[in-house]
């Protein structure tokens, strides 16, 4: 009987033994996926301020274009984010279209810089020039798998609600949302920017263009977004973003 009894402890003590040696390296795996897991997030974070910065710089490229909007892009970029937090797209989702913002005029790399800082108006046939930026946007950004957005913004910028926009005349939600969204910040933009044949529009001048353009141009529900904007801008610094 005692041999049985010595036998059964010494079993049970094998066993504990064994469960503490489990748990042990079960900890030890934990710690290591803990570890590897900090190591992927942190990299990735590293390669979104990576992508970011590029994005950035080739804006920025975009921008020295023209001597007389530079900043655009970015001034762009900050209204269409603002937009989209406005009509209830989550921080990612305004993120995003902030970069897409900022490349929407990609293409403008392609015009010739003599057009684009021509000092008077252009004629017919450099406008139709200017025209194709949204096709060579697009061209230049569709080869960027991971977030093909970038495409979609450069592309269809120009479209307006009404379906008589370039490049392709779509109309209502068959524009992409990212597009319709920087239509309204792009116009904006542009009217509020001093331009080698006009200066800066009043606030009011701009406002009232968009207001006349909602449901035609723009799609409602983001020029009243941006109605609001341009509302609470009381002492038009909107533009000195």
């Amino acid at each position: 009987m005692k041999r049985n009894n010595k036998n059964a402890l010494t079993a049970l003590l094998t066993r504990v033994r064994r469960i503490i040696e489990l748990t042990r390296q079960q900890n030890d795996l934990e710690s290591q996926v803990r570890e590897k897991t900090a190591e992927i997030v942190a990299q990735q974070e590293k390669l979104r301020r990576l992508n970011v910065q590029i994005v950035m710089a080739l804006s920025g490229a975009v921008d020295a274009k023209d001597k007389y909007t530079n900043g655009h892009a970015r001034r762009v970029a900050d209204y269409s984010r603002e937009i989209a937090r406005r009509c209830g797209f989550d921080a990612e989702e305004a993120r995003k279209i902030y970069l897409i913002g900022l490349l929407h005029d990609v293409g403008k790399i392609g015009i010739p810089d003599a057009i684009i800082n021509k000092p008077t108006q252009l004629t017919d046939e450099e406008y139709e020039i200017t025209k194709q930026h949204p096709e060579l946007g697009w061209h230049i950004l569709q080869n960027i798998r991971e977030f093909p957005e970038l495409a979609i913004g450069a592309h269809w910028h120009h479209e307006r609600y009404d379906g008589k926009g370039y490049p392709d005349g779509i109309s209502g939600s068959d524009i992409p949302v990212e597009a319709r969204i920087i239509a309204v910040a792009d116009s904006y933009d542009a009217m509020t920017s001093r331009r080698s044949y006009r200066d800066v529009l009043p606030q009011k001048v701009a406002r009232d263009e968009i207001e006349k353009g909602v449901g035609t141009q723009f799609d409602p529900v983001f020029a009243k977004a941006m109605l609001d904007m341009i509302d609470e801008d009381t002492e038009y610094k909107l533009r000195q973003k």
